[in-house]
């Protein structure tokens, strides 16, 4: 496993929002009393889609709000590293996955490209509006290779697609998540090549069901006691 560690550049301070605030206070209200430091993690999520990251002085918040000692928050940030530990892209950060079945369809390429028009992994744009990594399977692999970017899949990815879609991003008019040649869902390209016959989702075969012998009619009155 690598070591995680808090980017060396820290910002002063850190304020929920009030509506960050509000959704923390659910969280807690979901544990019994006492059991409050069970809502770190959903709170250090709330964190990070406030901030896009989770700084030091987030940390020591969540701490105090979750009464929990500062070093217990902080091995929970740096072990999962569904956390960012430093400023990413305003706009984007991009995840390609480098794992086998993505490998061999061309995530390669993907992540050359993010190098070319990004920078270095793991470092922020000289713009200010794009980071990128390679991570592990992210779990799509029939439509590989394959992306996430912020909170979505982008699926079925070529260097051209790829391109396309952070300039749209890049916009402000980020892309609809999804298959980049329409694929549905994991079915082969073109579309399902088997079970196909509409008739077997739509009812249509269906046999009526028989009506026991002394069933009421439908509408009938129960009789009275």
């Amino acid at each position: 496993m690598s070591v995680r560690r808090l980017s060396p550049n820290q910002p002063a301070s850190f304020a929920f929002t009030e509506e960050t605030k509000t959704k923390a206070e659910w969280w807690i209200s979901k544990f019994p009393a006492g059991r409050q430091q069970s809502a770190v993690i959903p709170i250090l999520w709330l964190v990070q889609k406030q901030e896009g990251w989770v700084s030091e002085p987030a940390i020591r918040l969540v701490a105090e709000l979750l009464g929990m000692a500062q070093i217990r928050v902080l091995e929970v940030a740096t072990f999962y590293t569904m956390f960012m530990l430093e400023p990413v892209g305003s706009h984007a950060l991009v995840q390609v996955c480098g794992t086998t079945p993505c490998a061999l369809r061309g995530a390669n390429d993907l992540m050359a490209y993010c190098k070319k028009r990004i920078g270095p992994k793991d470092h922020l744009s000289a713009d200010g509006k794009f980071y990128w990594q390679e991570v592990e399977c992210l779990g799509a692999c029939s439509n590989a290779p394959m992306a996430a970017i912020n909170d979505y899949y982008y699926e079925d990815l070529t260097v051209e697609s790829l391109g396309e879609i952070l300039d749209e991003f890049a916009a402000g008019k980020p892309r609809a998540p999804g298959s980049a040649i329409g694929r549905q869902g994991a079915a082969p390209e073109g579309g399902p090549l088997t079970l196909s016959e509409p008739s077997l989702y739509d009812g249509s075969r269906a046999k009526p069901i028989k009506s026991l012998p002394n069933a009421p009619k439908p509408g009938a009155k129960e009789p009275a006691q």
